[in-house]
């Protein structure tokens, strides 16, 4: 599905969030304070627009590596990285399931509308944690549950009637990727039961910050220095 609308993803993205999706973006990039120097991995990197803000905060002496399962969304982003001359990108193929890296690998860990797409979340959390180093933090954007409950309304409108008609007339999908997107945030735990998976699996600070009225929410979390 996701192969399918690769082309118009960022065109999607633009349309269906009202331009939103670049401050949630950058929002979620400062959550955890990325530093010169520091190793970052991008995880469901798509087409790789956190890449490009991280990258711009690690500078020169700095990395990031952009992973997707999807080669085509990947190649995409990768097109723009070149574009954008971003040589400390990395572009890897993998599975947030089965991450090709050793333990304690990271700093930090950015992943954006990804994990709400994964077979099995608490095993995609684990490798999250497995792969940070002692201190490391990750900062994790998805849709969520909107806090106001007219609004609510509102929103469940929006996206089970008029986003999957947007979406598939903008990129002539024919796989019904966007009836299954609206169907995937409704099953996508809430705030504060995404706060408590977190934290089971070992990450500690664990916070989350609404965006959009809780349409979207950046959860952060901590890799404890003695772990």
């Amino acid at each position: 599905m996701f192969s399918s609308i690769a082309r118009h993803y960022d065109l999607n993205n633009t349309l269906l969030s009202f331009g939103l999706h670049h401050q949630w973006k950058e929002k979620t990039v400062q959550a955890i304070g990325l530093r010169p120097g520091e190793k970052v991995l991008d995880i469901g990197a798509g087409t790789a627009d956190l890449s490009i803000l991280a990258s711009a905060r690690v500078g020169a002496e700095g990395s990031v590596t952009a992973t997707d399962l999807n080669e085509p969304m990947l190649l995409i982003g990768k097109d723009k990285l070149n574009r954008r001359k971003k040589s400390q990108v990395a572009c890897v193929r993998a599975n947030a399931e089965q991450l090709p890296f050793p333990d304690r690998s990271f700093d930090a860990i950015l992943t954006g509308f990804c994990l709400r797409n994964v077979s099995d979340l608490d095993q995609a959390l684990k490798e999250i944690y497995r792969i940070l180093k002692p201190g490391g933090r990750m900062a994790c954007l998805d849709f969520s549950k909107p806090s106001f409950p007219p609004f609510r309304m509102f929103y469940d409108l929006y996206s089970f009637k008029l986003l999957p008609k947007i979406g598939t007339w903008v990129s002539k999908d024919q796989t019904g990727i966007y009836q299954y997107l609206p169907d995937s945030i409704r099953k996508f735990p809430d705030q504060t039961s995404f706060q408590k998976r977190i934290e089971d699996i070992g990450f500690q600070k664990t916070a989350y910050q609404n965006l959009a009225g809780g349409i979207v929410a950046i959860h952060t979390g901590f890799r404890s220095k003695l772990s």
